[in-house]
């Protein structure tokens, strides 16, 4: 077994303990669903934020990414991001984070990306769990708009609902560790 099946082996095993439910529940997007999966459960945990930082990191090098910033939409974002990028610093890899809040703030200077983030800059934008696609598009044309050049899209999770089609047929490449598939509750 590699290391990476291994990796991906344990993320699947830690985001089942951890991170899915099932029941009746409404999820973001409004629509109802027999399981959720609260990825924060996950990607907050020191196990999962080492998982994550690996994992998250090969995929950028196995698609040829090589971003200069990685983050995505607030809150479910902020901690793959920070992984990645934490990852990224101990193979000696420049590559910083940021995130986007949902709205610009309304004091100081009213940036609506905070941290690391450039103009200019290439840049991976991270998600948590993709369902509709609707945070990764908002943090795709936050970036864009200020003047971002976005590489493609890394999540965590897909739940298979259609998001990764709709962010592929909008251009935007996407990568996932862990299908819903592979969670078993698909």
């Amino acid at each position: 077994m590699t290391q990476t099946s291994g990796l991906q082996r344990r993320l699947c095993e830690l985001l089942r303990e951890r991170s899915v439910a099932r029941g009746d529940f409404t999820l973001a997007s409004g629509r109802r669903s027999t399981f959720y999966i609260d990825a924060r459960r996950t990607t907050m945990s020191g196990e999962g934020l080492a998982l994550i930082g690996a994992l998250g990191l090969e995929r950028l090098n196995a698609r040829g990414w090589a971003p200069a910033l990685v983050g995505g939409l607030t809150l479910g974002a902020d901690p793959v991001a920070f992984a990645i990028a934490a990852a990224a610093q101990a193979q000696g890899r420049p590559l910083d984070a940021f995130t986007v809040r949902k709205q610009a703030k309304t004091h100081g200077t009213g940036q609506r990306i905070e941290g690391c983030f450039t103009p200019g800059a290439a840049v991976v934008v991270v998600e948590d769990v993709i369902t509709t696609g609707h945070s990764a598009t908002d943090a795709i044309a936050a970036v864009t708009a200020a003047g971002g050049r976005v590489l493609g899209v890394l999540a965590v999770v897909d739940r298979e609902e259609g998001g990764r089609a709709t962010l592929e047929r909008a251009g935007h490449a996407v990568e996932v560790l862990v299908t819903a598939t592979e969670l078993g509750v698909r």
